[in-house]
């Protein structure tokens, strides 16, 4: 059978072309609502996961990103800041030496004293203890902080005199405890002697303390009586 292009030239030109589109396309493809070739697709993200990762790849987006219009933030100039006041007595001050110093030197760690005994803590009253106590906590949270700074900057020097000095304050508060302990067991004790000693009150009403006074009877006998309170009518 003879095609279109085996016909003469005149007799291609009565013959109806019924074929008014390519064969190859469907018939439902020609009407579709895809945009024109040259308009662009509106991309919001890569889908590559590893774009961006590392700046050592030097890749770039395989399609132009659209990005805001907001203009990005400017960092305030300094002279536009207002000035910052930090109160000198601020507690994170403690946890540094009043010397300024980021660390001190080894011949400023060893200069140290030794631990306080217990027969020296035994002399001193509860507020003296409560001081001295705090005292080493200070003490203690410097010496970590300049630890910890050590171990950033790498000196080389001063962590053997840190050691020591924070072994003779671990020795202190240790004795500090041993000296508490004890007088807690003592407070227990003469609690239990007082609940048997009837000059003492422990109701929490008047005088804690009730000495015996003695009276000379009739006959010319003493005879012991409890002092009179207005709180306390005990008498014997």
């Amino acid at each position: 059978m003879s095609t279109l292009r085996c016909l003469h030239p005149a007799t291609r030109a009565i013959v109806p072309i019924r074929c008014a589109y390519n064969a190859s396309i469907p018939p439902a493809a020609q009407f579709h609502n895809s945009p024109a070739v040259g308009a662009r697709i509106r991309t919001t993200r890569d889908n590559n996961r590893n774009r961006g990762v590392s700046a050592i790849r030097r890749k770039y987006p395989k399609d132009p990103l659209s990005v805001s219009k907001v203009p990005l933030p400017e960092p305030a100039k300094r002279e536009e800041k207002q000035p910052v006041t930090v109160d000198s007595d601020h507690g994170l001050y403690g946890f540094f030496a009043d010397s300024g110093k980021v660390l001190p030197t080894p011949e400023e760690d060893v200069q140290h004293g030794r631990a306080w005994s217990v027969e020296e803590l035994r002399r001193k009253s509860w507020e003296d203890l409560h001081k001295l106590w705090w005292l080493c906590v200070k003490e203690r949270n410097i010496l970590y902080t300049q630890s910890l700074e050590r171990k950033r900057l790498d000196p080389g020097f001063g962590e053997y005199e840190a050691k020591s000095k924070d072994r003779e304050i671990n020795r202190t508060q240790r004795a500090i405890k041993h000296v508490l302990t004890e007088r807690y067991y003592a407070w227990q004790d003469a609690k239990e002697f007082a609940k048997l000693d009837p000059q003492v009150n422990l109701t929490g009403h008047g005088p804690a303390y009730n000495p015996m006074i003695f009276e000379e009877s009739g006959a010319g006998r003493k005879s012991k009586k409890y002092k009179q309170h207005s709180s306390n009518k005990q008498v014997a």
